[in-house]
């Protein structure tokens, strides 16, 4: 079993699925996201439930969330480097 010292600079480790939504939505919010990933569960009547229902049985729609998760803590340590 690993711990997060084991990979400090992984911005994927301890994440769960629902922390990675929850940042998404924070960040983008709904409509926004629902443009960058093209899947109803962002566009028609969201909630987290529903989308962690729809993202655990479909591999392709998790890969393109945790996708847009890693580029947008990327992005973010970016912008922080550069003040």
């Amino acid at each position: 079993m690993t711990d997060q010292r084991s990979h400090p600079n992984n911005p994927m480790q301890g994440m769960t699925l629902e922390k990675i939504l929850i940042y998404l939505v924070d960040e983008y919010k709904w409509e926004k996201l629902g443009r960058y990933i093209k899947i109803k569960c962002f566009t028609t009547d969201p909630t987290i439930k529903s989308c962690l229902t729809f993202l655990r049985k479909t591999p392709w729609a998790r890969e393109k969330v945790e996708a847009l998760y890693l580029n947008t803590v990327k992005r973010a340590a970016s912008r922080k480097r550069k003040r």
